[in-house]
Formats: C-alpha cells, structure tokens, sequence
C-alpha cells in the first residue's frame, strides 16, 4: 500500500484529515497485521484500521481425552472463497459487515523456484486506477476488528502465477453496490485481464 490516509480520504469520499492527525498504514499487509478499510456507518463511508484475518475454529490433529474428538484450533482465515458457507453468510448477509479494502498493488508467489531456491514474488495491479479495492467482510473478535476479502477464479493474468485464485477486485461503480448488500456471487468474478499487467 503506497497510499496515505489523505489519498485513501479523497479517493473514497472520506473527509480528509488535518495533515498532523494524518497516520499511515504499514507498506505491505500481512495476516493479522493491521491495515485500512472503508466501511459504512450511518449511511457515510468511514476509513478504519482492522486486523486482516477473521478468527474461526478449526480440528487440529490432536485428540482431546476427554471429548475423544479433535480439539479446536483458532484459525485466522484471510480469504473468503466458499459464498455458501454459513460461517461467511453470517457476515456476507448483512450490508453493515461488507467492507472495501484499499489496495494499489497486491502479489502472489509463482510456482517455480529460482537459483536461490526461493519462490519468486510477482506483483499485479490496474495501471488505470492507482486505488482499486477488493470485496470485503469484517466482523469483531476477541482479536479485535478483524477482515477478509473475497476470492474468484484467476483470470489469464494471475492464473499462470497463482493457479487456485485471486481477489475480488470490485469496478468503481460496484463499490456501492458492494456495500450495499448485491449478490456476492453477481460481484466476485474474475477482474478483466486485459485493464491489468503484472511485474514480472
């Protein structure tokens, strides 16, 4: 993330702030490191910091003695990608938890290690709109406010890269319509090949 709060203010119609109350998102996101997010409250668009990862339970491989079952394992889950899932629709269902995740580039590792026998990292972005944004859902947590943004299927630019998928990149007029509650399932296809280039 190259941006800074004012260009994410100005970019998604946010109130800019006053340059000496002006913060900075770190430069690149991480699981469950911090990072900027537009959401709605009260019919205006705010930008808010949340952890990106949403907490779920999961089996892990040890058996508790007393149950004789797996014993839960939390679980910071970043990707949304089964729409289905009542765990998701619980948060998608609801136009209050649909979030817009600002992005200006964003990367995949490839599939093919190079002579120092590390996997290459291949950046994407849209040369056209210098912020894009990614389809989001936040909930809270006992972690805090956390997020995850949807995926789809590649298109023919990240897919030779990363073959299982990419995020939802949402066209500036479906932004709106995102946080409005439309059918998720209208909005995550694959962003158009052709408005993208990857640095190889």
């Amino acid at each position: 993330m190259s941006a800074s709060q004012a260009d994410l203010a100005r970019r998604y119609g946010i109130e800019v702030p006053y340059p000496e109350d002006e913060s900075y998102p770190p430069g690149e996101l991480f699981p469950d490191k911090p990072a900027w997010v537009v959401r709605e409250e009260e019919g205006r668009r705010i930008l808010d910091v949340m952890s990106w990862g949403v907490p779920t339970q999961v089996p892990g491989k040890r058996i508790d003695k007393v149950t004789g079952k797996p014993a839960m394992l939390t679980k910071s889950v970043t990707n949304v990608r089964n729409l289905n899932s009542p765990f998701w629709r619980s948060m998608l269902d609801k136009p209050s938890q649909r979030c817009l995740v600002p992005v200006t580039t964003f990367s995949e590792y490839g599939q093919v290690r190079g002579e120092d026998g590390r996997l290459p990292l291949h950046w994407f972005d849209v040369p056209s709109r210098p912020i894009f944004s990614f389809a989001g859902i936040w909930r809270p947590s006992t972690a805090g406010i956390t997020f995850a943004f949807l995926t789809c299927e590649p298109n023919s630019v990240v897919g030779p890269i990363h073959p299982k998928a990419m995020p939802v990149i949402l066209d500036d007029e479906d932004e709106q319509r995102w946080l409005n509650g439309a059918p998720a399932a209208e909005l995550a296809q694959p962003y158009p090949a052709q408005l993208m280039t990857i640095d190889r």
